[in-house]
């Protein structure tokens, strides 16, 4: 009887002990648990990858992957594949504790896969360094579809003005054709004309200068897909290099404590100046060059226009006007001793006067995109009459239109004046295309504006015609 109560007692110790043991093994596993829960090294947010959904294929041109963790990035792998053959382009480790990341990748001209079957695509792997998921951290995947492009947009000339006089105006109407065209501009006279949609698809239609101070001219049309496939065509001119006239004007005292007072009495930083000669070569160089940059501002645009309507007459703005001043002339200023020049200037317009208060015309229909006191020009409108077409009228004494109106041809918009730099009752007016000024006695001549624009429109038309009939 003691043997059993004996041994019965050594069973219920026994028993005691596993269950401390078992409680003992589940506070530790709890711990671990809630280590491995808690700890940041077992975090398990995916890193995250940034991919544009669609690309076009350029060699020259990386792709940007974006990745980013919220602990520390581990390894990546960059595929890319055609559907049957699958190309690793990239792999590595992140340096250790980097939160963010770009991953640039080149597409290689050599690269193996079939062009065939487009579009390919790239795949991208990330992972983080967590110690979750056994140690093998966070994966992310992501994909782009890769669109296979090797051709370059084709270029085309339809038609363009037979000739360009330096400091002229010109037509030119082209094709640009491709399924992804991303940019098509026009190269010409140091600078880029804005080309706009002409009425078929893939036509487009530019009016263009040669800037009169420049002693080349070199047309170039240049066109450029989403692929990165660019193409530029050289366009012939026939250019004429016209000659500008110079002029030496002697200031006097009259005008420099006159005209030239007045006007820099509305200006504070020129009105202090006391030296009469200083104060005149501010008005006519530093106020003139702000005058000018607000003419270029309002004048760059390129308005869309009806093409079956838009018809352009001479322009005639002043009846019965004998022209007193060109278009050009570089203007040297003296003193007393005209081998002292005091200040030097372009006319960017020509000069037209008639009788005093004489009605000013537009002679074809536009919209008033500015019209107050614009310095030495005056009260001044300038009118928009599309295509980057515009007109200016400047020293007028009274404006009869108002910004945003919307004028007709032969309509009466303002009367001549002498406001801003000028000393008798005139006109001056002004041609600018796209924000440059132009020879004003092209568009004055109903001949130039028949063989340089109406004819131009109309071979373009009939080559479109045709080659709707072909298809």
């Amino acid at each position: 009887m003691r043997r059993r109560n004996y041994y019965g007692s050594r069973r219920r110790r026994r028993g005691g002990g596993g269950w401390i043991l078992f409680l003992l093994f589940l506070l530790i596993a709890g711990g671990v648990a809630g280590y491995v829960w808690y700890s940041p090294k077992f975090e398990r947010i995916a890193p995250s990858v940034e991919l544009p959904g669609t690309r076009y294929w350029n060699p020259k041109k990386a792709i940007e992957i974006r990745v980013r963790d919220n602990h520390a990035l581990g390894n990546y792998r960059v595929f890319l594949t055609d559907g049957v053959k699958r190309i690793r382009l990239a792999s590595g480790t992140f340096v250790e504790g980097l939160k963010e990341a770009r991953i640039p990748v080149t597409i290689s001209e050599k690269v193996e896969l079939d062009p065939r079957r487009t579009p390919w695509t790239l795949q991208v792997e990330v992972t983080d360094r967590s110690l979750w998921n056994f140690g093998k951290g966070n994966r992310s995947f992501a994909t782009s579809k890769i669109l296979v492009d090797r051709t370059p947009p084709v270029l085309g000339v339809l038609a363009k003005s037979p000739s360009i006089v330096r400091g002229g105006s010109a037509l030119l109407i082209f094709q640009a054709r491709d399924a992804h065209l991303k940019s098509v501009k026009v190269h010409a006279g140091g600078r880029n004309w804005i080309p706009i949609p002409y009425k078929e698809k893939g036509s487009y239609v530019t009016l263009l200068a040669w800037p009169f101070r420049n002693p080349g001219f070199r047309v170039e049309i240049v066109a450029e897909d989403l692929a990165g496939n660019r193409s530029v065509l050289r366009v012939p001119f026939e250019t004429i290099n016209r000659k500008y006239r110079q002029s030496w004007i002697q200031l006097s005292d009259r005008f420099l404590n006159g005209k030239i007072a007045e006007i820099a009495s509305q200006y504070p930083e020129i009105a202090k100046i006391h030296d009469p000669l200083k104060r005149f070569k501010a008005v006519n160089e530093d106020l003139r060059k702000k005058n000018e940059a607000l003419i270029h501002r309002y004048s760059s645009k390129v308005s869309p226009v009806d093409f079956d309507r838009w018809r352009l007459k001479a322009f005639y703005p002043l009846k019965h006007a004998k022209r007193v001043a060109d278009f050009g002339t570089e203007r040297h200023y003296y003193y007393k001793d005209r081998n002292v020049e005091v200040s030097r200037s372009y006319h960017m317009g020509y000069d037209l006067a008639s009788t005093r208060n004489a009605p000013i015309f537009s002679s074809n229909s536009g919209t008033v995109v500015f019209a107050s006191y614009n310095g030495i020009y005056g009260n001044m409108p300038i009118i928009d009459h599309g295509l980057g077409l515009y007109t200016l009228y400047g020293h007028c004494s009274s404006l009869l239109v108002a910004k945003g109106d919307r004028v007709r041809a032969e309509e009466i918009i303002a009367k001549t004046g002498k406001t801003g730099l000028a000393l008798g009752d005139h006109l001056h007016f002004g041609v600018l295309v796209q924000g440059t000024e132009v020879l004003p006695m092209d568009w004055m001549k109903a001949n130039w504006i028949k063989s340089h624009i109406d004819q131009v429109f109309k071979r373009a038309d009939r080559i479109i015609a045709s080659q709707k009939g072909s298809r």
